[in-house]
């Protein structure tokens, strides 16, 4: 089987953000980055798919130089292959979707994987882009995945359970928490990721549908207010909720 995981580069869940000058993007200075956490779903699941079928695993970013850290990091963990499309600009939705289409277009594979969001973005929307660019089939929040004969059973979070989807390959799926438990990088993997070479591709250009007129931090929350500490705070508390707060 040929898999390809499409993987983003993206800031630590813990750091601290804070807008950047231009008042439209993030500050990144002092700023870590890590692979994105959906995405080491969709990385594993290749693997794991690789070890039972045989075949190769492509793992693919969109970004400038500092996306091969998180190639590197799925290199270690055991991707065969490792493709940087090289593009320093700032993309929405639908351009990253288009460069990542026409990268999957060229390679042909039986099936293709994206974390269920980014957690930069959160829109949860490229997976299913490029599937829709492609005319695949796809399938989103997979929290379980079976392949066998050219078919896909495929396992997916909706509101309030869990739906049964059968389709044919190739097709798109975008990976959830609890697909399965992403391996940690052997000692062994990440001094042989160091040595591996990862491609470099100029993708075409893409005219953007969205632009970013303002970015800001959410309003400070007001300061709380202890009313008492005892049972008999417990009338004002309501008169509170109920004429200044509106709760009730």
């Amino acid at each position: 089987m040929k898999l390809v995981a499409c993987i983003n580069h993206v800031p630590d869940t813990t750091a601290k953000i804070n807008v950047g000058a231009d008042g439209k993007s993030i500050e990144k200075t002092g700023v870590g980055f890590i692979i994105n956490p959906y995405d080491e779903f969709a990385v594993e699941e290749c693997l794991r798919l690789k070890e039972k079928n045989g075949g190769e695993v492509i793992v693919v970013s969109l970004g400038g130089d500092t996306h091969k850290e998180s190639l590197r990091k799925a290199l270690a963990m055991g991707a065969d292959k490792a493709v940087l499309l090289k593009d320093e600009t700032t993309r929405d939705s639908v351009s990253v979707a288009r460069a990542l289409a026409d990268f999957v277009k060229e390679v042909s594979p039986d099936a293709v994987f994206f974390g269920k969001q980014s957690i930069d973005g959160d829109d949860a929307a490229v997976g299913s882009m490029v599937a829709e660019m492609l005319e695949l089939p796809s399938v989103s929040v997979v929290v379980r995945l079976d392949i066998a004969d050219g078919k896909a059973l495929a396992e997916r979070e909706i509101e309030g359970g869990h739906e049964k989807v059968e389709t044919k390959l190739p097709a798109v799926f975008t990976a959830q928490k609890g697909l399965n438990e992403p391996r940690y990088p052997s000692l062994k993997g990440i001094m042989a990721a160091k040595s591996k070479p990862i491609e470099e591709k100029i993708p075409a250009s893409c005219a953007a549908k969205v632009e970013v007129m303002r970015m800001s931090r959410p309003p400070a929350k007001n300061a709380g207010k202890i009313v008492g500490t005892d049972a008999g705070a417990v009338p004002e508390l309501v008169r509170l909720l109920h004429e200044e707060a509106k709760v009730i």
